[in-house]
């Protein structure tokens, strides 16, 4: 059953808006063996757009591989996941898959495992251990398949930077760059969640990762792509929403995709005809409400120089931190501490450093904070 809005999953079909120009280009960088590395702050559709570029890839010499990384704990999580995805993606069938395993990983034996369901997916489990085989082995896999193959891989990696989290992670890094830069038949696109930690792996030069592929930064979908999406949304499902009240939801989480879809699915659900006050009203309560028990558990360890740098933030002051009259107002200590304030904020994902100051990482938290700690 089609959905009026789709916010906490990755977005397609009908519910999917804009991002034209950022689609015809990375389709463009996959066509032609070109890196990709999307960096943006969470809820921005980062995993959406991937999917829907790979969605218009129609060249079958060219196949795309995707895999999701965030529960990747160690190196060789990595390069089960890495291994066991490639073999699925690059096996047309169970037999086929199960052929490529024995040619290109012969000292494993691999265990399958099938849902009870007719005609369901089947996952693999190699057990990969550095007693069969090198990381280099591994990382170079995509690589042979695509050469054995005559195709050309793009390996989507998706919460890249869980890599930044493993134990001795900066030697990791170094092993995949060291392999991964001397492929001609493979390319990759990286990208993640979490901005900071992918802007460390990426931006900073003395990292194995800088300069690998081209760098997206991916920017929030302009009003005007926002508002007929919304309005055509609510007709379909027979209400209505005035143009006005469209921009208000756009306004009100400053146009991040995830939230955006949030806010108007409980404005909807508000409405009995017609949007009104109350109704717009309601679904900003509802969003806040369904966000609460996360913000509060982001809250509870904060000392209190820690809230009153999020509580100068959100009374508009991104810089300057240190003046007196700041201090006057919101006492955070010595210099030195501010700056181990606003590492411990980074590091929590509640803040984020942009070119004119710092702001709060997450519009709803910002709301709800204002709401509920001010």
């Amino acid at each position: 059953m089609e959905k009026a809005f789709v916010y906490g999953m990755s977005v397609g079909g009908n519910n999917f808006t804009d991002r034209i120009e950022e689609t015809k280009r990375i389709k463009l960088d996959f066509e032609n063996g070109i890196n990709v590395i999307l960096i943006s702050p969470r809820r921005m559709g980062k995993t959406s757009l991937i999917k829907k570029v790979i969605s218009e890839i129609d060249n079958p010499m060219l196949k795309i591989v995707y895999m999701d990384i965030y529960d990747c704990r160690s190196e060789y999580d990595f390069y089960n996941r890495f291994a066991e995805t490639i073999m699925k993606s690059t096996g047309n069938h169970l037999e086929q898959v199960m052929e490529n395993i024995k040619r290109f990983l012969v000292r494993i034996s691999p265990k399958l495992s099938f849902s009870p369901e007719p005609n369901s997916e089947f996952s693999v489990s190699l057990g990969i251990t550095p007693k069969d085989y090198s990381p280099e082995e591994i990382l170079d896999l995509p690589e042979r398949i695509a050469k054995e193959q005559g195709i050309r891989l793009v390996v989507c990696i998706d919460e890249f930077q869980q890599i930044g989290e493993f134990p001795d992670s900066l030697s990791i890094q170094k092993r995949l760059r060291g392999v991964w830069q001397h492929h001609q038949n493979v390319s990759y696109c990286f990208f993640g969640s979490k901005k900071h930690l992918m802007e460390n792996i990426f931006q900073s030069r003395r990292m194995p990762f800088y300069q690998f592929g081209e760098m997206l930064h991916l920017k929030c979908i302009p009003t005007e792509y926002w508002v007929p999406f919304i309005c055509s949304r609510f007709e379909k499902f027979g209400k209505k929403i005035s143009e006005e009240y469209a921009r208000r939801i756009c306004q009100e989480v400053r146009n991040y995709s995830s939230y955006v879809q949030q806010l108007a699915w409980n404005v909807m659900a508000e409405t009995e005809n017609e949007v009104d006050e109350e109704s717009f009203t309601e679904g900003l309560k509802a969003l806040l409400e369904q966000n609460s028990s996360l913000f509060i558990q982001q809250t509870e360890g904060l000392t209190t120089y820690q809230l009153n740098f999020i509580r100068l933030l959100c009374n508009g002051i991104h810089s300057g931190f240190t003046t007196q009259s700041v201090a006057e107002s919101y006492p955070l200590g010595s210099k030195s501490n501010v700056d181990r304030i606003k590492k411990s904020l980074i590091d929590k994902e509640i803040i984020t450093i942009e070119k004119d100051g710092v702001y709060i990482a997450d519009c709803v938290f910002e709301l709800w904070f204002k709401r509920e700690m001010m």
